[in-house]
């Protein structure tokens, strides 16, 4: 589940508020039917070999346990509603990890509480006397997401029929210690001692808790564990367990894996983990030492008075250098020497750039250090924040609708002037009014309608924000415009308070009538809109800037682009100027951000021929790919194995995912092992073996291809297909990147799964992998460390209907991303850039569906 700093209603509407939840009756709940009309599974994006729910929404996986030949998947799950909200644990068993049977639902959400993330038991000995010896009770532990004031416990319920009924404990909580921030406990019976041991999140501050108990009821805080490794964002869904390195049964060591949102190594959502020893008592990780940045030369240091050739617009920057933190600030951390850039002069509402002079790239990378907000620098922005010229229909300031209809309760009486109680920020509005329907809450709804006026440009503009429910969803946040009745244009936020300008091209309605509706027909997670300053204009008005970034500027284009983690701490950031040897470039700090955090921080620009690692790099990952989160690993599984799984499914755009009727998808689980790779004990993944008896029984191979310089189809010698999996051989020659393209067809769609020689990195390039444009942190490239083996590359891919998971080497490097491409991109192709590469060997299976 997720979190952050403020109110828990605020803490959704940034969709930190990533919950498990199950709430439960005090006597045992019926189980709820499946609905009637099953959906097909062959819906547009439905993944055919990972678990989805039939419909509606789904996050984090909980109460992973094997009881009598069933491996039990708990997740959080609305049944309401294909958004976030009313978070229940939804339920499906398997007995190979593979095929899915879902269940109706187990625990309901109720009017006190919703159920946050957690895990189950098997009480084998009965210590709760929730069942007998012969009938051991499967127990849930859970965290109770109280509705009245947000504060979070930890609570039981338990089952004697195999999972398929729940009764709610009466002792509950059976821990609370007053938190808002206090959620998603593991649970496991620690033999040495005869008890059971919690692993628990105290979220916002960065730790893990370990609680002892005889019987899940009462309970002993033992230790805590952190703040360590990347803590840019909350930590939740920890999970600790043992494991033998290299497969040394006299070698144990204890993996702490500790789920991040946001601040993950791909940015948003993410996994990391920690190799250490646990003494029954206290988790103490590995010491990796101190971290020293690579040597270069100085361009720029900021310990001048002023900033020297350096040129400032604005007022963000002040006259110079700070000498640390200014007016208002906290304290300011991890910046060298005396001085750094420093955007916070006038508060989080100046704006403003500081721009190098011109000069040539002729280093291969250059690294600075940069703290402040997360606010990334989106492509096709504009820093000038001019409005459209034209005829405003609508500025709502004032303090009045003034002619406008409205309906229902969001709207309220008159305009919002801002931020509403428990709402994150609101900014990117103009003047001192706006339409905002939060008004207590996402639960309220209403429509807001003009007058009639003609369309007489060829643009509408307009500022739009909020939750992205599109007009033909089933409960949309949507401005429409009615053309006879009729909506024919329509736009939707995208799950951010900031308001931005969309456009509407009406040139083909010219002369016609129109009315504009502003809708919010939804009370989930991001149910409503920010709008505001509507204008007939013969301009299209392009975004503005809202990044608090640094970033390379070559040919008047940004090419590189860094940003904070919502941090007074400067870290290490690094941009690969390999690409623009030669070139003429420019570093600008920008700060076009008045909302929380809306400041940058930058020092130390160092050209370098390696790049400074950030502590974020620096961590371990379970998995380097966007789209892997909340994982945790089952209870009790056979032959003493852990297997993972994690949430297919990222906090920065997961509610936008273009999926229905469902939404959200399970990674593939994994067997988790210890291996020491080039010197260091790291975990290593590989997807559970009965996933092959998915596999045609003839594959598709390739033997000794080699490219140079190109990408060439491999029609006929390898499988085409929506769902694959391919392994993979490639020798190492002269190329700078080579590897497979996947799902490649329509309009140039591509999958790039790839590897870069110079940096030892595996990639995967979604940037032209199909719909992308629903939020502009998905587009990109995910990268992760991988060393290759005697000259030699090894791949194992897994493509589905609307993801990759590519596992680099043993298992060190994994990569797992969702696509979204149309269905009529199943190619595969081979690829070498800057020189030639070899592919030794492929095999590629097509897949049968786990569904039919």
């Amino acid at each position: 589940m997720s979190s952050a700093r403020v109110s828990r209603h605020a803490r959704i509407r940034r969709m930190a508020a990533v919950a498990t939840v199950c709430a439960l009756s005090a006597a045992p709940l019926a189980p709820q039917a499946v609905a009637a009309d099953t959906p097909t599974y062959t819906e547009t994006y439905r993944p055919q070999f990972h678990f989805t729910p039939q419909k509606n929404w789904m996050n984090d996986p909980n109460g992973l346990v094997y009881y009598k030949g069933e491996y039990h998947l708990f997740y959080q799950y609305n049944p309401n509603g294909n958004s976030w909200g009313d978070m229940s644990w939804g339920h499906a068993v398997s007995k190979d990890l593979v095929h899915w049977e879902e269940l109706p639902l187990a625990l309901s959400h109720d009017d006190e509480e919703m159920v946050f993330s957690g895990s189950a038991v098997v009480d084998w000995n009965n210590t709760t006397g929730f069942g007998t010896r012969k009938n051991p009770p499967m127990v849930a532990v859970y965290t109770s997401a109280y509705k009245n004031g947000g504060k979070q416990a930890q609570s039981l319920a338990y089952s004697t029929d195999r999972g398929r009924t729940w009764t709610k404990y009466q002792g509950n909580p059976v821990i609370d210690i007053g938190s808002d921030n206090f959620r998603d406990p593991k649970v496991q019976w620690y033999e040495p001692t005869k008890s059971w041991l919690m692993t628990v999140s105290l979220s916002a501050e960065h730790k893990v808790l370990f609680y002892s108990s005889k019987n899940l009821k009462d309970w002993k805080l033992q230790s805590e564990f952190g703040p360590a490794g990347a803590t840019g964002g909350v930590w939740e869904c920890p999970d600790l367990f043992p494991l033998a390195v290299d497969g040394d049964k006299n070698n144990i060591k204890w993996v702490l894996v500790v789920n991040i949102n946001p601040g993950g190594i791909a940015g948003g959502s993410g996994s990391q983990y920690f190799v250490g020893d646990f003494d029954g008592t206290k988790f103490t990780a590995e010491d990796k030492g101190t971290y020293t940045p690579p040597t270069g030369t100085v361009v720029q240091d900021f310990e001048g008075t002023d900033f020297g050739s350096w040129t400032t617009t604005g007022t963000a920057f002040g006259q110079g250098p700070a000498t640390g933190a200014v007016d208002w600030q906290g304290a300011v951390t991890g910046f060298d020497g005396k001085g750094l850039a420093n955007s916070f002069h006038g508060g989080d509402g100046a704006t403003g750039t500081l721009t190098s002079p011109s000069f040539t790239v002729d280093s291969p990378y250059l690294n600075f250090k940069i703290g402040g907000g997360r606010h990334p620098h989106e492509a096709g922005t504009v820093l000038d924040t001019t409005p459209p010229e034209g005829t405003v229909l609508a500025d709502f300031e004032g303090g009045t609708y003034r002619d406008w209809a409205a309906t229902g309760d969001a709207f309220g009486t008159a305009p919002a002037t801002g931020t509403l109680p428990d709402q994150g920020q609101v900014s990117g509005f103009l003047g001192d009014g706006l339409v905002n329907t939060y008004l207590n809450g996402d639960s309220t709804t209403g429509t807001l309608t003009s007058p009639g006026f003609t369309l007489d440009k060829k643009y509408i503009n307009f500022l739009i924000g909020g939750g992205n429910h599109p007009a033909d969803s089933a409960n949309p946040t949507a401005v429409e415009l009615l053309v006879d009745g009729h909506v024919v244009r329509s736009a939707t936020g995208k799950d951010a308070e900031a308001l931005n300008w969309a456009s509407w091209d009406v040139g083909d309605l010219a002369g016609k009538k129109a009315r504009i509706r502003i809708v919010d027909d939804n009370t989930g997670g991001w149910g409503h809109l920010n709008v505001d300053h509507i204008v007939l204009s013969d301009a299209l008005a392009p975004r503005v800037s809202q990044e608090t970034s640094v970033n390379l500027i070559v040919d008047g284009e940004v090419v590189r682009s860094a940003t904070g983690a919502d941090s007074e701490s400067l870290d290490w950031a690094s941009f690969d100027l390999r690409p623009y040897a030669g070139k003429k470039a420019q570093i600008q700090v920008v700060d076009m951000n008045t909302a929380g955090w809306g400041h940058v921080m930058a020092d130390q620009f160092t050209t370098a021929d390696k790049p400074a690692l950030s502590v974020v790099q620096r961590a371990d990952w379970t998995d380097y790919g966007k789209d892997y989160y909340a994982a945790v690993s089952w209870e009790n599984a056979p032959g003493g194995k852990r297997y993972m799984i994690g949430w297919m499914n990222n906090w920065d755009y997961g509610q936008s995912i273009p999926t229905s009727p469902w939404r959200s998808a399970q990674s593939v689980p994994r067997e988790m092992a210890l291996r020491t790779i080039n010197g260091q004990i790291r975990l290593t993944s590989k997807p559970v073996g009965s996933l092959e008896s998915l596999r045609n029984k003839r594959p598709a191979t390739a033997s000794g291809v080699t490219v140079k310089s190109t990408s060439k189809a491999l029609i006929g010698r390898a499988a085409k297909g929506k769902a694959l999996d391919i392994e993979a051989t490639f020798s190492l020659k002269d190329a700078d990147r080579f590897g497979l393209k996947v799902r490649t067809g329509a309009g140039g769609e591509e999958t790039v799964i790839g590897y870069d020689t110079t940096t030892q990195e595996l990639y995967v390039d979604r940037s032209r992998s199909g719909v992308g444009d629903f939020n502009s942190t998905f587009p990109g490239v995910q990268t992760a460390p991988l060393k290759p083996r005697n000259g030699k590359v090894t791949l194992r891919i897994l493509v589905d209907w609307s993801s990759v998971e590519v596992f680099g080497g043993n298992g060190e490097a994994v990569i797992t991303d969702q696509i979204f491409p149309d269905p009529s991109s199943t190619g595969v192709d081979v690829f070498a850039e800057g020189g030639t590469a070899t592919l030794d060997h492929m095999q590629a299976w097509q897949l049968k569906s786990i569904w039919r």
